[in-house]
């Protein structure tokens, strides 16, 4: 469902670096690493604002976390996560990531878009990540729900009223989302008293790092709001900025770079701006998109995202249980 340069949102990759020249030439060429003499800064730091390890033994590790993942409470067998975002934003494409790294190859379960302004999914969707490792066939602890894209007003996409409800368990696998027909207990399905297990545990906002600077004032809008109520339930929210091989001509040629490149740094800010949200929510991933083989640092990558994910999730499920030994 990620839609590209000829959708409603119009930009081209080169405009929307941080920095611009009056020429319009891509701001992420032919920088050195050094400050010039006019001032100006380097694209790339010196050392990486957050660390990590790029390595086989790392990854396995990340994959082991992952596997052996169960959410901190007997009562859910898995926990459920949330992404939202625009229309092609990489939602779908970070799923299928995710599915990829575990399966050993790359795949494309959930349906994913290329120039389509509305994106391919339009119903929710709950996709169980599996591992493919032979000693332990079957499925971890996490599953990623994929739901129709959020829109600048509530007319041409999700709507706030239709993420609440999903987000407390009202809403039944499957279910095709309309804007000018909102969940209500008349919905085909409708899920009148949601257990634990039915619920949204962690919300996952999805940003495009190359498009960050044409998202419609709307859009911001629409995400602070949706911050807000998603807060009044008790789940906790982070990010994903994707497309960052696309902003940065450096982390392009070596993912490893994403946490030394400026540009990416400036576009997480940007990001926590838009949201409202605090830049230590953010994670910047790469999505496997014309890729046919898996690369070792992109999944580290991907893997760093889960893991930052599943301990927000953890958090609901420890928030929930403290709320209800106060009840007991």
């Amino acid at each position: 469902m990620d839609f590209k340069k000829n959708s409603k949102f119009e930009f081209k990759v080169g405009q929307h670096c941080i920095t611009s020249t009056a020429d319009n030439k891509d701001p992420t060429e032919d920088k050195q690493e050094a400050p010039s003499s006019a001032g100006v800064l380097p694209t790339t730091l010196m050392s990486p604002w957050r660390n990590v390890t790029w390595s086989q033994e790392a990854k396995e590790e990340l994959m082991d976390m992952v596997r052996s993942y169960r959410p901190a409470t007997t009562s859910v067998p898995e926990a459920r996560v949330l992404l939202l975002g625009p229309p092609g934003a990489g939602k779908s494409s970070f799923i299928s990531s995710v599915q990829s790294v575990f399966s050993g190859r790359v795949l494309n379960r959930a349906m994913v878009g290329s120039t389509t302004s509305t994106g391919f999914t339009k119903k929710l969707q709950s996709f169980s990540i599996r591992h493919s490792c032979e000693a332990r066939l079957g499925p971890t602890g996490l599953v990623l729900c994929d739901v129709l894209g959020i829109g600048g007003e509530e007319t041409t996409g999700l709507t706030i009223h239709d993420v609440l409800y999903t987000i407390k368990g009202h809403v039944p696998e499957g279910h095709r989302y309309s804007p000018v027909e909102p969940v209500s207990s008349e919905t085909s399905g409708f899920i009148t008293k949601p257990s634990l297990k039915d619920k949204i545990h962690c919300v996952v906002f999805v940003i495009d790092a190359s498009v960050i600077n044409s998202y419609p004032k709307g859009v911001s809008r629409t995400f602070q709001q949706l911050r807000e109520h998603i807060s009044n339930l008790g789940v906790h929210q982070v990010t994903l900025l994707t497309h960052v091989d696309e902003v940065c001509h450096k982390t392009a040629q070596d993912i490893t770079q994403v946490y030394k490149s400026q540009i990416v740094q400036q576009l997480m800010v940007k990001a926590g701006a838009l949201l409202g949200m605090a830049t230590s929510y953010i994670v910047p991933v790469k999505n496997y998109s014309s890729q046919l083989d898996l690369d070792e640092n992109t999944d580290i990558l991907l893997l760093k995202a889960v893991d930052h994910i599943l301990q927000y999730a953890d958090l609901y499920f420890q928030d929930s249980a403290a709320e209800n030994k106060v009840s007991m």
